[in-house]
This record gives C-alpha cells, structure tokens and sequence, in this order.
C-alpha cells in the first residue's frame, strides 16, 4: 500500500514529525510513504490536494495529512474550512459531504466520534443544523463503520443543549431536529440511539461511534482521552483521509522535538482500517 503524506505548513512541525513518521518502522511495516509538499502562504493545502488527487487516480490508497495553520491560508485570501470540506471540494463533491470521524483508542476502546458541524462560530453551527443534516451523518458514519468492517455497526447520537435538552425543559432543538433524525434514521435501517447528553454520551461502550452536534463536544474529550493519538478521519468521500487533531505548533518548529505520534496514529490507522476493510469486501 502507498500512502501520500501531505507534509502541511513549511513554518510549523509538519514537515518533521511527517519525515518521522514516514521513517517509523511501524509505518513502513505496514505500507510505503510518499512525502508530498508544496511551495507559498498555501503550500500545506496544494500538498493535500496533490495527493488527493493522486488519491483519486490511484497512485496512493490512502492520504495523512500534518498540521495546516489556518490564519495563513485565510491570510492568502483562500477560504477554508477545515479538511473534510476541503476533500469534498477536490473530489467534486458539494463541501457538506465531507464529515470530520475523530478516532483514537482509550482504555482499550476504539473510540470515533463523528461532528454534524465543524469550523464554524456556535451561532452559525446552530443555525445550521437540522434532521436533514443529522441524519447525513448518521448515515456516513454508519456506511463508514461498515468499510471499516464492522458489519452491524450502533451509533449513538448526542444532543445539542445540557442534558440532551431534557425534555424541552433546556431547549427544544432536540424535538425539532435530533429525534427526527433519529427515527428516519432508524427507518432507513441503521441502529441507532439517543439523543444523550454530550456530558455522559462517551461513556456509554455498548456503540461503535457516537455523533456529536457541535466541534467542542467531540473535539474536548478527543484531545483530553487521547492527547497526539487522535487521527481526524475524512468520512463521507471516496478518498481515504486523515489529519492530525493538532495544531502545527509553531513555537517548536525546526527545533527537532516535535513529536510525531498522532501522524503514526493516523498512518497505522487507516492502513489497518484498509487491510480489514479489503479483507471483509474478499
């Protein structure tokens, strides 16, 4: 398997922790790395669709990407988003398709956590939602889980307001868009549950992924279980996808001690999640 490593902003600890990992005896174990980069203020975004399409023309089975730094792209005058929308964007597809699937192992768990909305204030994210949204993720995540080789996947859905809502008495957002959801959801075959409160939604093991409404209910218990282990998975694309959830830590770039884990992580991840996925498909 070759895997494109798209080695992020030149200014921060992209391109080292990528050189590390593509030198990583557990990475090279499993598949061969192609280093890619890129030149300007938008280098780490020209590198990521380089490989993208690479991706797409089958010269790479799946793309990692290291850390971008979104104040310089936004600076170059380039409207972004984040990865998943960016995806969507190169492989032609309207920007929603692209959903951001966190994962990370805790405890001997596999977790994922799968966002509605990503980069966006918390009034535009709320503004945004609805059962049409919520139910598209429920959707790929459930399709996703299932390339992954996971046959009968359960998913688990979060509310948006304290307490999952509860009962109207928090919010009403719940009755009007996540139930619906759910229960289309539940039509159309896929097993799934809630909404729970996003304080109690992770500690809940019987389910395969969980599905958060907002960018910190997912992201905060992310970076706190699994600090530099989490891979942030493209979902809902035909591209295999990850990205480190970190940044690209400008204070330590050139120094040499960046540390390259969570690109291992995200390498290992989607060559292991490829492998079981190409075995379940034989």
């Amino acid at each position: 398997m070759r895997v494109a490593i798209a080695t992020g902003d030149p200014a921060g600890i992209g391109p080292e922790i990528s050189l590390k990992a593509a030198r990583d005896p557990q990475v090279l174990a499993m598949c061969e790395p192609v280093l890619i980069d890129g030149q300007g203020p938008v280098a780490a975004l020209d590198a990521a669709e380089t490989a993208i399409r690479g991706a797409l023309a089958g010269q790479y089975d799946a793309v990692v990407a290291a850390p971008h730094v979104e104040a310089t792209i936004n600076a170059a005058g380039v409207a972004f988003d984040g990865y998943p929308s960016f995806v969507a964007r190169v492989c032609g597809l309207p920007p929603e398709e692209g959903i951001l699937m966190l994962c990370f192992s805790h405890r001997g768990r596999e977790m994922r956590i799968a966002h509605v909305t990503l980069h966006a204030s918390v009034r535009a994210s709320l503004d945004g939602l609805s059962k049409e949204k919520i139910f598209k993720t429920v959707k790929a995540t459930q399709t996703a889980l299932k390339n992954l080789g996971i046959e009968k996947p359960r998913l688990a859905v979060g509310g948006i307001n304290p307490h999952a809502g509860e009962g109207g008495l928090f919010g009403d957002e719940e009755g009007r868009h996540v139930v619906p959801a759910i229960e289309e959801a539940r039509r159309a075959g896929i097993e799934v549950d809630g909404p729970y409160g996003a304080d109690t939604l992770l500690q809940r093991e019987a389910y395969d992924a969980f599905v958060v409404m907002l960018h910190d209910q997912g992201h905060v218990a992310a970076k706190l279980l699994a600090p530099n282990r989490v891979a942030a998975l493209t979902i809902g694309t035909p591209v295999l996808f990850s990205s480190v959830a970190h940044g690209a830590a400008l204070d330590i770039a050139g120094r040499g001690i960046a540390d390259h884990s969570a690109m291992r992580e995200a390498i290992t991840r989607l060559v292991g999640h490829r492998r079981r996925a190409a075995a379940t498909r034989t």
